[in-house]
């Protein structure tokens, strides 16, 4: 059985080095002599010992910690973006902290405050809303970069690093496609949840009269700025449906979740029956969701690139953390284009 040390202190006297030497071992062994560093691993295999991981960074000027705050966590999209920036921290030697904001503002500056606290190297926010309390983001990042990551806060302009998906790219290539391939398409757009929910139905209208073609909104059963996008677009769409509306278009949802509650609302209205070649009725979405190929039928979508997006904010977090802009530096918005991914649903 292996011997518990509580404290480098202890495990240190025990080893036979002095605390110094095994602190520098736990912060790199390669500064160590052969001898020393050879004695202490040896020592390690017959000892129950991990190293408190604040009390090793507390006076360091790096933690290699990053802060990852998301508006919640049951949206496959922010999963896979945590998993793509989560890969770029282990490659490089840093962890990774996810805070969820619970759709919550107040909740979102205080996970900021906590990692501010944690003297964390640097921090990704996917924002929860439009707006955010611009003094205390100012005022925290004084200590803390920060990177916006997925929808910008347009109140801070280019005051902040900002990476996300071309919207006006991505939409426009939904749009040119549907209008091609079948009938023009209505949009049902999120709730107003955050900025690219108004920007994406913006690319919609104007694309639609650049095509010499009237743009459709279609309007919401009910007002709702909650993140339920399946429940929202089910309830829109099942009361549409049930008055014969919309049953022979082309919807085109704001993302893939929206068009899930879509789908669900087209099957138990009997729109798409098995070997039904009547139906009409056509659905995409936005996003790529792991789930939208497995899905019935497969949902025409647009990927954003989350390996490219994580990849894009993580490296300017370390830059930003590294080697700090100069106060007043203006960040352009960096946006990835999407890809057409062509399913049954359309």
């Amino acid at each position: 059985m292996k011997v518990k040390y509580e404290n480098m202190t202890a495990l240190a006297e025990a080893i036979g080095v002095s605390r110094p030497t095994l602190s520098k071992y736990f912060h790199d062994p390669t500064n160590l002599r052969d001898s020393s560093r050879l004695k202490i691993e040896r020592a390690l295999k017959n000892v129950d010992y991990v190293p408190n991981f604040f009390a090793r960074n507390l006076n360091r000027k790096s933690t290699k910690l990053f802060g990852f705050i998301v508006p919640h966590l049951n949206d496959l999209f922010y999963t896979s973006l945590i998993e793509a920036v989560e890969d770029q921290a282990f490659m490089h030697g840093y962890r990774l902290l996810v805070q969820n904001a619970h759709n919550d503002a107040d909740r979102e500056m205080e996970a900021l405050e906590t990692l501010r606290s944690m003297n964390a190297d640097g921090v990704i926010i996917a924002p929860v809303g439009n707006s955010i309390d611009a003094a205390a983001l100012k005022r925290i990042s004084v200590d803390l970069p920060i990177v916006f990551v997925d929808a910008p806060i347009e109140e801070l302009s280019e005051e902040y690093p900002f990476v996300g998906t071309n919207n006006q790219q991505s939409i426009t290539l939904l749009v040119d496609y549907l209008c091609r391939s079948g009938n023009p398409p209505a949009f049902l757009g999120m709730p107003e949840v955050n900025s690219n929910s108004s920007e994406r139905q913006t690319v919609y209208s104007e694309r639609m009269t650049q095509l010499g073609l009237e743009p459709r909104i279609i309007e919401a059963a009910e007002r709702d700025e909650a993140w339920d996008f399946e429940e929202y677009a089910y309830n829109t769409m099942s009361s549409h449906f049930r008055q014969g509306k919309y049953i022979e278009d082309t919807i085109l949802c704001a993302s893939d979740r929206l068009a899930f509650g879509v789908l669900k609302a087209a099957h138990e209205a009997k729109l798409w029956e098995p070997n039904n070649s009547s139906s009409s009725l056509r659905i995409a979405g936005h996003d790529n969701y792991p789930l939208s190929a497995f899905i019935s039928p497969g949902l025409t979508t647009v990927s954003q690139d989350t390996n490219v997006l994580g990849q894009r904010v993580f490296e300017i977090l370390i830059r930003e953390a590294t080697r700090r802009s100069t106060p007043g530096t203006r960040f352009p918005k960096e946006l990835i284009d999407g890809r057409l991914v062509i399913r049954a649903s359309a």
